[in-house]
């Protein structure tokens, strides 16, 4: 009855909410990168493998994305110490600024679009977008 609709406002607001975090932390870093930064900083430290749970994409693409982590000094590799053929992935000192810097824009960009209607209204909607979620 109205899925259309619900399809059609949640693809549009998910694409622009998308475009506005792009270009909100380029060049530095991306959406994706973030949501990496903030999943190693949640658990302190990760394997590569252990993203494979979190993120919707294939153990190559992880290695490419942690890569280019590391090349923009994001993150660290480091080989275990007791069985070297583990790796830990940290995140480094600057990797911890850009992710506190993409959770600011993202809380701001979220204000502005939750702003659009009254305080009621927001916890209505967090309420009811709950029930959708689970």
């Amino acid at each position: 009855m109205y899925s259309d609709e619900f399809g059609k406002l949640w693809l549009k607001l998910s694409k622009e909410l998308k475009f506005q975090m792009e270009v909100g932390l380029a060049p530095t870093i991306t959406e994706g990168q973030l949501h990496v930064l903030e999943l190693i900083i949640a658990h302190d430290r990760m394997k590569p493998s252990d993203l494979i749970a979190y993120l919707s994409t294939t153990p190559a693409a992880i290695t490419t994305l942690l890569d280019r982590m590391e090349k923009s000094e994001l993150i660290l590799r480091e080989r275990d110490e007791k069985d070297r053929r583990i790796v830990w992935v940290h995140v480094t000192d600057k990797g911890k600024a850009e992710c506190e810097r993409g959770t600011r824009i993202r809380e701001q960009l979220l204000d502005s679009y939750l702003n659009r209607v009254s305080a009621h209204n927001q916890k209505l909607f967090i309420y009811l977008l709950g029930k959708v979620a689970n």
